[in-house]
């Protein structure tokens, strides 16, 4: 019988929900998971690799080493004891289960919340840790060797100082308690010894200041970083609110609070020395900071009154009032003179003010993000958008003009810049403003905004956006609480392709994205744990080269991973802190895993690496159950043995994507009859992947349908490799092929749905491979009126 064909290719629309699924675009897509539609393509999402060598140059360590045996490095016997918080000076330094130390390569892992000194988990030696102190001793480690802690907390910010080399700028990440600097083959370190004190809400925000004059250093940058971490209501900044701090042109951190650092912007009125100027109001913090018209721009300040003045101590007291809505800025210089945040007109003691001030937007909406379109910089509240307009005027160098009343932005982090508009993610929407008009593009998934990025439990707070320039995509990561209850951090992953308009998504768990310069030309002993035929990437790529600009994302435990677009696998950035057995079934065993922040689902695959004191041919388990945010369970047939540490966790993703209700005859009032689809898709190694069909606006898997009742339908297995070679001699020198998948359905429509099963997922070298779909061809007939 001769069938029409229909070809359903290039793909550019990419995911569509505003329509019904029979009335989207040929090549939209009712549901797209860990893929995304890139140049005429169905693609395999992202993956990931460390940002170092390994996983200990990836996670946010403090060197434990003073100076002397015993402190923070091991003897001559590989013995060590000390208490990390005296060494790091951090009294209140949050102590945990999963919390690990290292030494050269031997991992201790803290597994017991019980008072005193307890066993840590380690593959050698031996070592106790007390989490009531924070006390360890090291028996039997490698010997002579430096001691580093990780104390595994959620990457809170990640940025780069804009100093030294052009394009090899230095990358600094922020945890909730420290600040850290990445050296290429070291790693993640400590720097300088500021402590914060923020929660996991306390994001980092942080900006670059190059002015002619910084602190008496002519030309030298300057980095400003803030996490708007204050107590409201109290009478003065507490112990655990945090200032607006910089790095000096020394290297070292330095708070803006106290003479002669902080933001002063009345000095004493009377003038009286030793007390002037230092003992006028003050900013305590603020939300954001940016770079303006040669001045810094404080929005959403913390203001106080420092009505309690006292040199004795405490200095610095009296009432911090929150100012949402209000911007305020410095003098044309350096934001650290002594008299650059004094306002027009009020000056003490010779320091005279000359422009400082600030603007009050005429709303009582609070400020959330902000980002320049070119010169302009546009500011977002929870519901307008508004500008920043300067002036030129001297006495009043800014204003506030509405460019939208009734779009505004959501997530501090939420907004991402172009050369020509920026875009944000509000309460009805994604939103991009131009400069003068402010207007959704989220038109083909209107819905995603309200169903996903809920607004409770300050999910919006953890939306962070960043730009890909090398895949043209601009990616979102929120907290979807319908995929898992327990979710606590960013579960998910909007992906937007800013060429052709279209969206996706993905499951991962980030929490700060950031750009990364200072990477070295990859390696093959650093790229993956796969062979040179398997590596999807070439070795003149951009992308593994030295200095190339990459994103760069945090995890809830301290990791610091490298987005790559051409890897087809995601890094293991999970710690195992224990794994022990649960219950034995016939055929296999149940095993519980704390890994802390997993952030996994039921029905969700992992891969376990780099574990040892176990063996597990298999490497790729499903999760079987989630007991709470810190550990889940796990079935596993071939796991053996008992776990000393070291190990880790990669999230394994799913492809899925589903067509739309597919009816070349639909004009003509005509059921389809779908003899076959030729699927063309780029040639690996491994891969496969199953396409599963329902006709008639149904949800019926064919596929589950046909085994209850043992038809012979297929399995709808497509393979991406090629055929053997006795039968296509052709497909082994190919690099694009065309399968065949039988179906022989009618209906009044047919959709497909593509998928891995746990089957697929479960084989290491196929849930590792890339896939990429490049044409649908349909071969089918009318079938009868349509019913």
């Amino acid at each position: 019988m001769a069938f029409d064909r229909f070809l359903i290719a290039p793909f550019n629309t990419g995911l569509q929900t505003d329509l019904r699924p029979f009335l989207i675009m040929d090549d939209a897509f009712t549901y797209l998971q860990n893929a995304y539609v890139f140049r005429g393509r169905v693609r395999k999402r992202f993956g990931s690799l460390f940002m170092g060598t390994n996983q200990l140059e990836s996670r946010l360590s403090t060197s434990l080493f003073i100076g002397g045996n015993g402190i923070g490095i091991t003897d001559s016997t590989g013995a060590a004891s000390g208490n990390v918080r005296t060494i790091l000076a951090d009294s209140g330094l949050p102590l945990a289960i999963g919390q690990t130390f290292s030494i050269g390569t031997q991992l201790y892992n803290v597994i017991s919340s019980t008072a005193g000194a307890q066993p840590m988990l380690t593959s050698s030696g031996s070592g106790t840790f007390n989490i009531s102190t924070g006390a360890y001793t090291i028996t039997g480690g490698p010997a002579d060797t430096t001691i580093y802690f990780y104390p595994s907390l959620p990457v809170m910010g990640l940025t780069q100082y804009e100093s030294g080399i052009i394009n090899d700028h230095p990358s600094y990440a922020f945890d909730t308690r420290y600040a850290y600097v990445f050296t290429p083959g070291s790693g993640w370190d400590r720097s300088g010894t500021a402590i914060w004190h923020g929660n996991n809400l306390k994001y980092f925000w942080a900006t670059n200041w190059q002015g002619s004059v910084t602190n008496a250093n002519t030309g030298v940058p300057v980095m400003f970083v803030t996490n708007f971490n204050w107590t409201p209501g109290a009478a003065a900044p507490a112990a655990t609110d945090d200032p607006i701090w910089y790095m000096s042109p020394a290297g070292t951190w330095v708070a803006m609070l106290g003479s002669p650092n902080g933001i002063f912007f009345l000095p004493n009125p009377t003038g009286s020395s030793p007390l002037a100027p230092y003992t006028g109001p003050f900013v305590q913090t603020a939300l954001m900071i940016v770079v303006f018209k040669n001045r810094l721009v404080l929005l959403n300040t913390v203001e106080n009154n420092n009505s309690g003045y006292n040199p004795t101590g405490p200095v610095y007291s009296g009432t911090a009032t929150h100012y949402k809505n209000r911007a305020r800025y410095c003098f044309l210089g350096s934001p650290l003179a002594i008299n650059a945040w004094y306002e027009t007109g009020k000056d003490s003691s010779g320091n005279v003010a000359a422009g400082a001030g600030y603007e009050d937007c005429p709303t009582e909406e609070a400020i959330i993000s902000s980002e320049f379109v070119k010169d302009r910089l546009i500011v977002y509240f929870e519901r307008s958008t508004w500008e920043f307009a300067y002036t030129g005027i001297d006495s009043r160098p800014f204003v506030w003009q509405k460019l939208n009343t009734e779009l505004g932005s959501q997530g501090v982090f939420s907004t991402v810049p172009f050369d020509r508009e920026c875009l944000t993610i509000g309460n009805t929407g994604i939103h991009a403003c131009n400069g003068s008009n402010v207007a959704r593009i989220d038109t083909k998934i209107p819905d995603e905004v309200f169903d996903a990025f809920k607004i409770k439990n300050d999910s919006p707070k953890r939306i962070q956006g960043i730009r890909d320039y090398y895949t043209e995509l601009v990616y979102w990561c929120f907290v979807n609480t319908a995929a898992e209850p327990t979710q606590v951090f960013a579960n998910q992953i909007l992906v937007y392709n800013y060429q052709n308009k279209s969206w996706a998504l993905n499951d991962d768990c980030f929490t700060a994205f950031g750009y990364f310069e200072q990477q070295a030309d990859e390696t093959w002993e650093s790229s993956a744990p796969q062979t040179w035929e398997e590596f999807p990437a070439t070795w003149i790529d951009g992308i593994i080269q030295a200095q190339q600009r990459q994103i760069i994302a945090g995890t809830p435990e301290g990791f610091v991973l490298r987005i790559v677009p051409d890897n087809p696998f995601n890094a293991p950035s999970m710690q195992i802190t224990n794994l022990i057995p649960s219950v034995v079934v016939p055929g296999g065993e149940y095993f519980d895993l704390t890994v802390i922040n997993h952030n996994c689902a039921i029905g969700d695959f992992v891969s376990i690496q780099t574990a040892t004191g176990i063996t597990y041919p298999t490497g790729y388990y499903q999760v079987f159950g989630v007991i709470d945010v810190n550990n889940i369970t796990i079935y596993a047939k071939d796991l053996t043995g008992t776990y000393t540490g070291g190990g880790t966790l990669a999230r394994v993703s799913n492809i899925q994507f589903t067509t739309k209700q597919i009816n070349p005859y639909d004009k003509d009032g005509s059921d389809v009859y779908l003899a076959r689809v030729d699927f063309m898709v780029e040639k690996t190694d491994y891969g496969q992947i199953t396409v599963d069909y329902a006709p008639s606006s149904t949800e019926l898997s064919m596929i589950n349908e046909a085994q209850s009742t043992n038809s012979i339908m297929g399995t709808g297995v497509l393979e991406t490799y090629a055929y053997p070679a006795y039968y296509y001699p052709l497909e082994q020198n190919q690099q694009r092929l065309v399968h065949p998948i039988y179906f022989q359905t009618t209906g009044t429509c047919v959709q497909l749905n593509f998928y891995q099963t746990p089957t697929q997922l479960g084989n290491a070298n196929i849930a590792t491979s890339d896939f990429q779909l490049d044409a649908i061809t349909l071969f089918c007939n009318k079938s009868g009126r349509m019913q």
